[in-house]
């Protein structure tokens, strides 16, 4: 099949009639109609029933013009794609985000890429992983910055950093008081918990509490990190959550110990649909991240 024949092909099933389609394709009906018949003659189909007046899709030609109309569309954006090439890369990126690291994370991607490319516009929009998942599998977004666990079969991903998970701690609760800046996960049992509301991390951390054999008092789940910390500060509970900085901070009303015995580690990963064909932007901007992440274990 050649792409002229699929685009004649989709003019005939739009129209229904060979008279209206080749008019709008600015040829003669006899050359459509011989076309159309060379196309049947190779797939050894029959795409049209002519046994009405008007023409209709057969079963093949129905499915034929929902792979010629997917395949058009493909050679359309890599024409746009090879385009921009000529001109210098340009367009628009469409990244969601996690909060915790993925802010900082994102924005110096974006600040390094900006660089080499900086006719490119970009779209951010964060939100929880499932969220940001969510909108990732439905072509919304080209990449997202994520934290496992997440489908490895569905995705293509590259680890960009790992941070500890620590305990949020009121300065006023004796926990806080503590010399040193980690805490083992046995000192929290029955302490009142808030955890990231993503339904994999609460498993997560209910089997730690499992393995370490003592008691999770869950007394919230939230989905926000910032708004865990609020609840801490009003004395709500202590948050178990991944660190959002490279160094625990001590600050305001909360104190930051990291969780050890054993020591736990979240992972962020860069990630896009693999079903999805990525778009020459989307394939340098992964490349460029993977390149300046080739470090993190």
């Amino acid at each position: 099949m050649e792409i002229r024949e699929l685009k004649y092909f989709m003019e005939v099933a739009q129209e229904l009639n060979i008279t209206r389609a080749a008019k709008k394709l600015n040829m003669a009906q006899p050359p459509l109609s011989r076309q159309i018949q060379a196309l049947e003659e190779e797939l050894g189909v029959s795409l049209f029933d002519r046994s009405r007046k008007k023409l209709q899709l057969t079963e093949e030609g129905k499915l034929l013009r929902i792979r010629a109309g997917q395949i058009l569309e493909l050679m359309e954006k890599t024409e746009s794609e090879v385009r921009e090439l000529t001109k210098g890369t340009s367009g628009t990126l469409y990244i969601g985000t996690v909060e915790g690291r993925g802010p900082n994370l994102v924005s110096k991607w974006i600040a390094r890429f900006k660089e080499l490319y900086p006719k490119v516009y970009y779209e951010i929009w964060n939100g929880s992983t499932d969220d940001v998942l969510d909108r990732l599998q439905k072509g919304i977004l080209d990449v997202a910055l994520i934290m496992e666990p997440f489908n490895t079969e569905q995705l293509g991903s590259i680890i960009v950093d790992k941070v500890p998970w620590i305990a949020m701690i009121h300065n006023e609760h004796p926990l806080a008081k503590i010399p040193g800046d980690t805490i083992e996960l046995s000192a929290l049992a029955k302490e009142p918990i808030i955890l990231p509301s993503r339904k994999s991390r609460v498993q997560e951390v209910m089997g730690w509490f499992d393995e370490a054999g003592v008691e999770l008092n869950m007394q919230a789940e939230m989905s926000s990190y910032l708004n865990a910390r609020e609840l801490t500060m009003q004395g709500v509970g202590i948050a178990i959550f991944p660190s959002t900085s490279d160094r625990e901070r001590k600050n305001g009303w909360v104190t930051e110990k990291r969780i050890v015995n054993p020591e736990r580690i979240a992972s962020y990963a860069l990630v896009w649909d693999k079903k999805k064909t990525l778009s020459v932007l989307g394939e340098r901007f992964v490349n460029m991240v993977r390149e300046v992440s080739e470090n993190v274990n």
